[in-house]
């Protein structure tokens, strides 16, 4: 039986020398990237890649741009999908690959996308801009929405918005694709949710808040028909001495959930949480420096025993072996030079 082989695509801005997605061969024993080519995207802030593996779907200076993943793990741009706004920083997708869903920071905008059957990016369905003003007159002073997804049930879409200190919660309407405006978590005065994440049995919520560097920990249901989100837990993304100007950037999962990895821009420290899957509370093993600067996204490698940090000012990877027993990050080889790295997805190739 053939070993299993993957590729990863990092998304980078194009302000200077990079073309865009950068395609890498994932060696998943020794946890390193090795870079292959370049393919050019204008400003490819986020990337997801749809459950079937088949099509990546990237941010772009014109909306969401379409490409089928090769056998090879080459890409192969199929078209250009509209969302009749400023450029989004994070894209999501549905369980089923019928809807994507972008979240605009410079315009405040939450919009969904069909997908058409062959995997290509079809008509927008439905948009909403986000209303009202923050608690301070810098950049938490209008609507940014930095996070727009699903629910596990697949019944509302979150939308967290660092501006305006709010989770806004849509009623996701799947014969149309719409949403619509059900319920508002609000968070606390200037704590900037940013991005939120749910366990696999679809129990529990995540939100990392970037300003408090916390993550919040909810108890999520649907009574009624309603949303319901309890908080049960916050919990400090930061060690016991830490840069006073950091903020919570990005959080992931191990595959089976268990592990919660969250990374601190300014800090330049990755936090490292056991997960406990019955009651959803979290413990925090340590916090532990990326040797970068920036690190606006990590990424788990499929075997769990890795993970890499984008340091998107410093403009390198760097890699890490887990001791999960003793609690630590290994820096794992050298790093790779990779221009405004904003984020990395890993594909696992066709055999």
């Amino acid at each position: 039986m053939s070993e299993a082989k993957y590729v990863a695509y990092v998304g980078s801005y194009t302000h200077g020398k990079a073309k865009g997605i950068t395609i890498c061969d994932v060696d998943v024993e020794k946890g390193i990237f090795i870079p292959r080519k370049e393919v050019e995207v204008g400003n490819p802030s986020y990337l997801r890649i749809a459950n079937n593996g088949k099509y990546l779907y990237s941010v772009s200076d014109l909306g969401i741009t379409a490409f089928k993943i090769l056998p090879d793990g080459d890409l192969e741009f199929m078209n250009l999908g509209t969302i009749n706004g400023m450029r989004a920083c994070h894209i999501s997708v549905d369980k089923s690959d019928e809807f994507i869903f972008t979240a605009g920071y410079h315009d405040g905008k939450a919009t969904v996308v069909k997908i058409n059957e062959d995997g290509s990016a079809g008509k927008m369905t439905s948009e909403v801009m986000h209303k009202g003003m923050g608690s301070i007159a810098e950049r938490n002073f209008r609507p940014h929405i930095t996070c727009a997804r699903l629910t596990p049930d697949q019944k509302f879409m979150v939308a967290c918005d660092v501006g305006i200190d709010q989770v806004k919660i849509y009623k996701f309407d799947r014969n149309y694709g719409r949403i619509t405006l059900v319920d508002i978590l609000r968070c606390e005065l200037n704590s900037a949710p940013r991005s939120m994440l749910f366990s696999p049995d679809g129990k529990y919520a995540y939100l990392i808040c970037q300003l408090m560097n916390c993550v919040n920990v909810y108890k999520y249901s649907c009574v009624n028909d309603e949303p319901v989100f309890e908080q049960i837990q916050q919990i400090s993304t930061l060690g016991k001495s830490y840069n006073d100007k950091s903020a919570a950037a990005a959080l992931r999962f191990s595959s089976d959930s268990t592990k919660l990895f969250v990374s601190n821009a300014g800090d330049n420290s990755v936090a490292f949480f056991e997960r406990d899957v019955e009651t959803g509370l979290l413990t925090k093993r340590s916090v532990l420096p990326i040797s970068g600067d920036y690190p606006k996204q990590i990424c788990v490698f499929p075997d769990d025993q890795h993970i890499a940090s984008m340091n998107h000012e410093s403009g390198t990877i760097t890699f890490f072996k887990i001791d999960y027993e003793k609690g630590l990050l290994v820096m794992n080889g050298a790093p790779i030079k990779v221009e405004t790295p904003n984020v990395a997805v890993i594909a696992k190739l066709e055999a």
